[in-house]
């Protein structure tokens, strides 16, 4: 033969990933629809689901801020399984203590916070083994990323739905039994997973004690400022968007008594979701990325507007489908940003601090939506959060810090060495953007 042979591609890893993330996201899909569900149920009290969400505020943020550490210290693998069966045990707690006790809304407080305890973990170690499991496939970190992130869609898309279902058929606290068995299967799966990079790390690429790397890691994200911006920006939006899915949805459509009605609209969202991951997938790389980021964000809050100002449920669906669809690109640029400029022994350091910021900021913008539906109505919640979502959207196309996209990060090479980034290469239908070091 002449020449080298071309490298061999291994799917396994990719496929086996990916099939626990869909499952145990399908579970936590259930489990979004459920868990406000229940507790509107037991206490009829828009504040009681706010209160709900808010109260995993500091086990989410402290669990994912140390979740980093953790991965890196004893592996992404071995902290993926633990963390799922650990997750599975404490969801199955709210349908057995319902049927030997009876839940009230302390019982139901104390077991959504143990459930929040250990979520962060898995989640962060699965995000952490992305670019490895797509170089083995020979995937480009666009592609890979957008699957990724389509796989989310896909089990937000059947999750919720499935949720609706299952409550009108066997009640809220009984569905939860499908989330438990969710994290069953994505543990066992993990079991298989071999890949470079998802086993134990070398002693001397650990991090001193869980806390110095969890303090290393806010310092990366600091210290860059295309990290920083994204941070920050996303902290304000997942603040803004969560209570709209958490409080607000799950509030206008228990008051009518249609549980269905509201899983097929988040359905609508991870649907779109779904195809606007696949579609950067598809046409991403040829493209700057920063106009995608900045026109994506703000599409995607004018169509949350809409879903507010919507005069009948068909449009409600439709608008929707079309934030979800806009929203698509947005997921996927962050993840590549955190990838290509942060050292691979050090990404779930830094990973542990993203997810702490995100975990932390819904609580909190669940706590003030419920105190305004309680005094103002669903209706005004909504185009309040509304019109926030499209003032912090606005306010990103401001920021020079997200130039930053443009431009190769310092680790691309070593995660993807026969990548080309095709996104930093002169576009002759587009004026080259000028050199973004501003920060947020």
């Amino acid at each position: 033969m002449n020449g080298a042979s071309a490298p061999s591609r291994r799917f396994g890893p990719l496929a086996l990933l990916e099939s626990a993330v869909l499952v145990s996201g399908v579970g936590n899909g259930i489990a979004a629809v459920a868990v406000p569900w229940l507790v509107l149920e037991r206490t009829g009290l828009a504040t009681s689901a706010g209160l709900v969400g808010a109260a995993t505020a500091v086990p989410l943020l402290v669990s994912a801020l140390f979740s980093g550490s953790i991965v890196d210290t004893f592996g992404r693998k071995r902290t993926s399984i633990v963390a799922d069966v650990c997750s599975a045990l404490s969801v199955a707690a709210i349908p057995l203590v319902d049927r030997w006790f009876g839940l009230d809304m302390t019982l139901i407080l104390l077991l959504v916070v143990l459930g929040a305890v250990f979520d962060p973990a898995g989640a962060t170690a699965r995000e952490a083994m992305i670019p490895e499991v797509g170089a083995e496939a020979g995937w480009p970190l666009a592609r890979t990323n957008a699957v990724h992130e389509a796989t989310w869609g896909v089990s937000y898309l059947v999750g919720p739905a499935v949720g609706g279902v299952l409550i009108a058929t066997v009640g809220p606290a009984a569905t939860l039994w499908a989330t438990a068995a969710g994290f069953v299967f994505a543990s066992v799966v993990m079991l298989f997973l071999r890949a470079p990079g998802v086993g134990a790390p070398a002693k001397a690429d650990r991090p001193r004690t869980v806390l110095a790397g969890s303090a290393e890691g806010l310092r990366l994200v600091w210290a860059d400022p295309l990290l920083r911006a994204t941070t920050i920006l996303s902290m304000l939006l997942v603040a803004v968007y969560l209570p709209i899915e958490g409080v607000v949805l799950p509030y206008i459509f228990e008051q009518e008594g249609r549980p269905a009605a509201l899983g097929l609209v988040l359905t609508a969202l991870s649907a779109g979701g779904l195809v606007g991951a696949l579609s950067f997938g598809a046409f991403g790389p040829r493209l700057r990325r920063y106009p995608i980021f900045v026109g994506a964000l703000v599409l995607a809050s004018l169509s949350l507007l809409a879903m507010a100002l919507a005069p009948t449920y068909a449009l409600l669906l439709g608008a929707a489908a079309l934030a979800g669809l806009c929203w698509g690109p947005v997921d996927p640029l962050i993840n590549i940003a955190m990838q290509t400029r942060t050292e691979p022994i050090r990404r779930g350091r830094v990973l542990g601090v993203l997810m702490a910021s995100y975990y932390a900021a819904g609580p909190i913008g669940y706590l003030g939506a419920g105190v305004v539906v309680e005094r103002a109505g669903a209706d005004v919640a909504f185009v309040a959060l509304g019109v926030l979502m499209l003032a912090v959207s606005a306010t990103a196309a401001l920021l020079p810090a997200l130039r930053l996209f443009d431009e190769p990060g310092a680790f691309e090479a070593e995660i993807q060495p026969t990548s080309v980034h095709v996104s930093s290469l002169p576009d002759p239908r587009m004026p080259a953007p000028p050199p973004g070091h501003g920060e947020p």
